[in-house]
């Protein structure tokens, strides 16, 4: 049972986008006994440890709603779950956030070092790269193929989950205002959740810039939905149900939206954000009852 079975009823379509991510994830990183095999090995730990898999899931429902076929898909879906792994193993390190626990396990620089920690992290963020520039399977042309190394390397840059992480760490002890703080996740967060969406509907050919602009508010909105939640979570939750250290936030000094915002403010924002989420899909002329399906999986979400 993957984490996205075990905490939540999802449709069985939606399940088994989980489950084929899960395969293709085994199926494009490099075999654990292939030398250099110790970074094989971590590369396929930071990567095959469980998690929501929510990345691909957007890139699924995304890219079917428009009509793409699943194999068309299957390198954006697995790019984009890569660098999310990618990123996880970097924040974890003792010079970003410090985390012995990830996904219920030790992290990945508690298993493997440090150095091969941070290797893995580089091989993981080039091989996402190599899929969408190679992978045969992705029926696109060369200028669209183009277009999404573009919107995945933005989303992992200055202006995308670096620029996000940077801003967080600089935030630590500050009191930062409403504007701020949303503008630091948007980065840190939402930037990968909007790629994911984009890389889905650029997959399926989608030229329809009205389509393309509600699925960005789409995006915008469960990216700060996830955010709050995962705030709720770091107070409200257990480290063995959410997978994490429960609390470190908070005793990091940490801006997060209950800190700034209270408790109860936090859960209307969420739940404002969810039905802007849900409003967005009525604007695109594609089936979007899967994503959303997400939108309430993420603010419901309990690890």
């Amino acid at each position: 049972m993957t984490a996205l079975q075990a905490v939540t009823a999802l449709s069985a379509g939606l399940l088994a986008y989980s489950d084929r991510a899960e395969i293709q994830l085994a199926r494009f990183l490099p075999p654990e006994d292939q030398a250099p095999a110790e970074l094989h090995r971590a590369m396929r730990y930071a990567v095959l440890g469980g998690g929501k898999r929510l990345r691909p899931l957007l890139v699924y429902a995304t890219g079917r709603a428009l009509g793409a076929t699943l194999e068309t898909l299957d390198a954006a879906a697995a790019a984009v779950e890569i660098i999310h792994a990618y990123s996880l193993v970097h924040d974890d390190l003792p010079a970003m956030d410090d985390d012995a626990l990830r996904r219920g396990r030790p992290t990945c620089h508690i298993a493997f070092g440090e150095a091969m920690a941070i290797l893995a992290g580089d091989a993981l963020q080039a091989l996402a790269f190599e899929l969408l520039a190679a992978d045969p399977a992705l029926d696109v042309d060369a200028a669209t193929r183009v277009e999404m190394l573009r919107v995945l390397g933005a989303a992992c840059g200055s202006h995308g989950m670096a620029g996000g992480q940077a801003l967080d760490l600089a935030a630590v002890g500050q009191r930062l205002d409403a504007a701020a703080l949303e503008r630091m996740h948007s980065h840190k967060t939402g930037a990968l959740i909007r790629a994911a969406i984009r890389l889905g509907a650029l997959a399926a050919g989608c030229r329809d810039a009205a389509a393309l602009d509600a699925l960005e508010r789409y995006g915008h909105c469960i990216g700060l939905a996830f955010q709050i939640r995962d705030d709720i979570l770091d107070i409200e939750g257990e480290s063995h149900v959410i997978g994490k250290t429960a609390g470190k936030d908070a005793a990091n000094d940490k801006p997060t939206y209950p800190a700034i915002h209270g408790l109860a403010e936090s859960r209307r924002l969420l739940a404002a954000l969810t039905a802007e989420a849900t409003a967005a899909l009525e604007r695109i002329d594609a089936r979007g009852d899967e994503l959303a399906q997400i939108a309430h999986f993420v603010a419901e979400r309990i690890s």
